[in-house]
């Protein structure tokens, strides 16, 4: 579930020990964009994920077979 999704993702950033600012800097947004998407006001597309999973250096395959698993 997209629940589930943004759980992962936000636990993939606070883990990299980044905050949404930086976030925000490394992908070309606002922070309150970030705060927007975490509080789920917001919802990101294939597109927009593959910037966050480039700038929290994860892999974005990997995290969606744990996304399922």
């Amino acid at each position: 579930t997209y629940q589930r999704f943004m759980n992962m993702l936000i636990e993939a950033r606070t883990e990299a020990g980044i905050t949404q600012i930086e976030l925000a800097e490394k992908i070309g947004w606002q922070q309150t964009d970030i705060s927007k998407v975490e509080r789920r006001e917001r919802r990101l597309d294939v597109v927009e994920f593959l910037k966050f999973a480039s700038a929290l250096d994860i892999d974005a395959a990997e995290f969606i077979e744990r996304l399922q698993g």
